[in-house]
């Protein structure tokens, strides 16, 4: 059960990248719950991830004695989800109906960022990520996760408050 769960039913076996890979399937997981109009099951999704892998992934490195494989995803799964959280809860109690194509940018932009901050390793991702184990593995992610939510709810702020008047 915690492989399953590490690495979020057998994505973190998908190559090259596999991160990439279960960040763009859960992407998509959450655009299709979204447009059937379950955007709160995106932070409680968010939730599921963090108590199941934190559950999970001790269980896992234990059994398979690794620092942090690139098969163990779920922590990808969990800091995709935070990221998404700032951009998809806002644009849905706006009444945002089409997140796939109306409000591309709204999940372009976390999926990007997170992406970036989580290969990069900035500041306290690359912190979390040195602390090895675990709660390293889970971490890191959590951070990139926010510093992409963060950033995708600022260049949103700049295009709407500063760009697009212009325009």
């Amino acid at each position: 059960m915690s492989k399953a769960i590490a690495t979020f039913l057998g994505a973190g076996f998908l190559r090259p990248a596999s991160g990439t890979w279960a960040s763009a399937i859960t992407v998509a997981l959450a655009i299709a719950a979204y447009e059937a109009g379950l955007a709160l099951a995106i932070p409680l999704g968010l939730v599921l991830a963090l108590v199941l892998g934190f559950w999970a992934v001790p269980i896992y490195l234990r059994e398979t004695g690794g620092e942090d494989p690139s098969e163990v995803v779920i922590d990808e799964v969990a800091g995709q989800l935070l990221a998404l959280c700032f951009t998809v809860i806002p644009l849905w109690r706006h009444g945002v109906e089409d997140l796939l194509f109306g409000a591309w940018p709204g999940w372009v932009a976390p999926f990007l960022l997170f992406r970036l901050f989580d290969i990069w390793k900035p500041w306290l991702v690359g912190r979390a990520d040195r602390m090895g184990g675990a709660k390293g593995v889970m971490l890191d992610d959590l951070w990139a996760g926010l510093f992409a939510g963060i950033v995708s709810v600022a260049l949103a702020g700049l295009w709407h408050g500063v760009v697009q008047p212009w325009l």
